[in-house]
This record gives C-alpha cells, structure tokens and sequence, in this order.
C-alpha cells in the first residue's frame, strides 16, 4: 500500500501519524475525497428513495448507515496481507492483525454510541423532509466543525479558510431563503417541524464527531496509521449499528421489514436491493471521512461534505423532480468558491514551507562552503 504501513511498531511517545511519502498521502487523500462524494450525494439519494416509495422505518434507516462496516474487513485484510509479504522481504518487522490498544478502543466505541444517536437523528430529518431542505439544513454544518475544531484540536486558520467557511455559510443562508412551501403531501406541520429540529440535532452533533475523532487520533498515544484508521472505522461503525439495533429491537423493524417489502411501491427485490445499497454507499462516506481526516484534517473533510451539499440538491432535482429556483444556484457558485479558496490556501501554506525549507538548506549550505574554501 505504498508504504502506508511504515513504522506501524511504536511507543507511546510515537508521532500522531507515521510518516508517509507524499505521493502516497496525496493518492489516499484523493481515494477518500472520492469515496466522501459518492458517500455524501449518493446516501441521502437512495435513503430518501425508501422514503418515497412506502418506507417509514427511521430506525432500519439509521441502521443501515453504518451497517455495511463488516465489508471495511475486506480492506483491512488486504493491508494485513500486504504487511506479510513486504515482513519476509525483510522490509518490515513480524506484523499482527490488529493494532488498537484497549484504550483508545474505548474512546472509539464512545463516538460509536454518538455516531449512532446522530445517525437516527438525520435519518428522521430525511424521512420528514426533501432532499433539498434537508441538505441546505445540513449547511451550517461546517461552521459547527470548524467551531469544534478550534476548541478540540486548535485548528489554525487562515484567511482563506476563514472565506471558505464564510462562504459556504452564505450558501446555506441564501438556500434557507425558499424552504416554504415544500412540507409533502399529507404530512403535519408537527411532523415536518421535528424533521427540521433533528437535521439541525444532526449537523449539530456530527460537527462535534469530525474534530472528536482527529483529538482522538492526537490522544491515541500510539502511532496512527492506516491500518489503524481502517480499525477505527470499523469499531466506530460496529458501536453505531450496535445503537440502532437496539433502536429497532424496540420499535419492533425487524419483525416489520418483510411486510414492508411485500408493501413497498417498487416490489420486494427492488426494496431489499435498496436496502444493501444504502449501506454499502454509506460505508464509503464513513470510510471517505476518516481518510481525509487521516490525511488533512476534520476541517477539510467538513468543507468537502459543505461543497457537496448543492450537489446533492442538483442531483435530487436530476432525479425526484424537487425545484430549483436561482437561489439554489447561487449557493452552487458561493460553495464552489469557498471551496476553491480553501484549496487554495493550502497551496500557498504548502509553497511557502517548501520556499522556508530551501532557504533553511541554503543557509546550511553556505558556511560550509565558506569554510572549505579557507
């Protein structure tokens, strides 16, 4: 895996992540913005799809969220394997499967259980709202991380970081401008009312998990490698199902689920279909998060779900019909540029230490050629 596996033995007294080339970070930071795109737009998509078409179980709904982590073992497999063969060409110590010490395996279960309760929390906003109003709701969910960033990890920020956050932010005040008008067909004013109380709960609460899990990492007190970030993602995900199914055993899903299928608008196979797909393509959203969490920071991936909520509002236009008036398309445009700013800056706080690392080297250099010429 592109020596994403270095150094995986450490003490306590280890860096927070092992160090890796720049080309393999780079490559793993894109493979997980990619995996947090089809996550982002693609979950509420077919979430909202189980709504439209008979499907009223908030809990199965949760649950399927992260219930897909068992395929994460798959991953997690392959970095064990690979870990083998680069140890008999001598490049590596003996390996072990797993790496998580028991305290920080406590600390991920405790987000797990906030995972899950977060998790009922947007599936309910989904299933009272459309795509669109959920997701402009979701917005001032990057203003939460980066204020839970700051008191959590110290995150530093920059002036472009600062527009990118602004920006965005104005995107979802400006998408707040038509809500409306858009309450479904036959649903009270109570119902659509709590809908929109527990999708702010849950941009809320997941602003609180992105910045908890990167302290978790700076408090880990061991060595934090992929490997690793792949066991997070599996215990967190496994305490989160754990949650909801305890949410479910008490709303009495799965006794419910085969009569909802026989019932649902598109048949049975098509509802179990649905079902397998949710969690799979939420799966890749969780996995997407701790990579770039992994590979730059809680704020990143913040910005990353931030930009992509307009997206998603283009694609629920693209595929349930939902309206998009001119303000939707600003806020397009404004999540663009903060995203565009941001990046930016990272390109400039990246050229100017490369710039201070070539004069730190000049400056080495120079008195030593001085002294040979004497």
């Amino acid at each position: 895996m592109m020596n994403l596996e270095s150094q995986e033995e450490a003490t306590d007294t280890a860096p927070v992540t092992t160090k890796v080339s720049p080309a393999a970070k780079n490559m793993l930071l894109i493979l997980s913005c990619i995996l947090l795109s089809i996550g982002n737009c693609g979950g509420p998509l077919i979430m909202r799809l189980y709504f439209i078409h008979g499907g009223n179980r908030v809990w199965l709904s949760s649950f399927l969220e992260t219930a897909g982590w068992p395929v994460i073992l798959i991953v997690l497999i392959i970095l064990y394997f690979h870990r083998r063969a680069a140890a008999k060409d001598g490049n590596h110590k003996a390996t072990t499967f797993v790496y998580m010490r028991p305290r920080l395996f406590f600390a991920v279960a405790f987000i797990g259980v906030i995972t899950g309760l977060d998790d009922y929390l947007y599936a309910y906003g989904v299933a009272r709202l459309p795509i669109s109003t959920s997701a402009l709701i979701l917005a001032p969910h990057l203003a939460f991380v980066a204020f839970f960033a700051y008191l959590l990890v110290k995150q530093k920020f920059t002036p472009y970081s600062i527009n990118a956050v602004v920006l965005l932010t104005v995107g979802a005040a400006v998408l707040a401008l038509h809500t409306s008008g858009d309450r479904p067909e036959g649903e009270s004013k109570k119902e659509y009312a709590m809908g929109f109380v527990m999708t702010v709960a849950a941009a809320l609460l997941y602003g609180f998990v992105l910045p908890l899990i990167e302290l978790t990492y700076n408090k880990a007190k061991q060595a934090i490698t992929y490997t690793l970030v792949v066991e997070i993602q599996i215990i967190m995900c496994l305490f989160a199902t754990i949650f909801c199914t305890v949410g479910m055993i008490a709303n009495d899903d799965f006794k419910v689920i085969p009569r909802e299928a026989e019932n649902f608008e598109l048949g049975p196979t098509k509802y179990y279909t649905i079902l397998c797909l949710s969690a799979l393509i939420w799966q890749c959203f969780f996995l997407g998060v701790i990579g770039v969490i992994f590979c730059a920071s809680s704020l990143l991936s913040g910005i990353i779900i931030a930009v992509l909520l307009p997206v998603t509002e283009v694609l629920a236009v693209v595929f349930y019909k939902e309206k998009f008036q001119a303000e939707k398309g600003v806020a397009l445009v404004l999540s663009l540029w903060g995203f565009a700013s941001y990046f930016y800056g990272e390109y400039k706080l990246v050229k100017k230490s490369r710039n201070g690392l070539q004069n730190f080297q000049q400056s080495i250099e120079l008195p030593q050629a001085n002294y040979s010429s004497v």
